[in-house]
């Protein structure tokens, strides 16, 4: 029996910012659209901010230096918001 193994890469390859969410293009070709609420401090963040992101660990990240968020792409995959306390101080 043959078995289609599919690869994957979920590193990050490009991340782009919407008016209400951001979207991050995957290695794999797949793209995870995700909304800013999700992340209180993407939504705070003013435009300027939020295009400076940068792939951190090894591929599998996005940090903003300045909005102090790291968001891993295994997290965007699971559907993982930011943790609940986070949004609470936060909101």
């Amino acid at each position: 029996m043959n078995t289609l193994a599919i690869q994957t890469d979920i590193r990050v390859k490009n991340v782009l910012i919407h008016e209400d969410a951001f979207s991050v293009e995957l290695m794999d070709g797949r793209t995870l659209t995700t909304p800013l609420a999700w992340f209180p401090r993407l939504l705070k963040a003013n435009p300027e901010q939020l295009q400076k992101w940068e792939i951190c660990g090894g591929g599998y990240g996005i940090h903003w230096e300045e909005i102090d968020e790291d968001i891993s792409t295994e997290g965007l995959l699971r559907g993982a918001a930011a943790p609940q306390n986070q949004r609470q101080s936060l909101v």
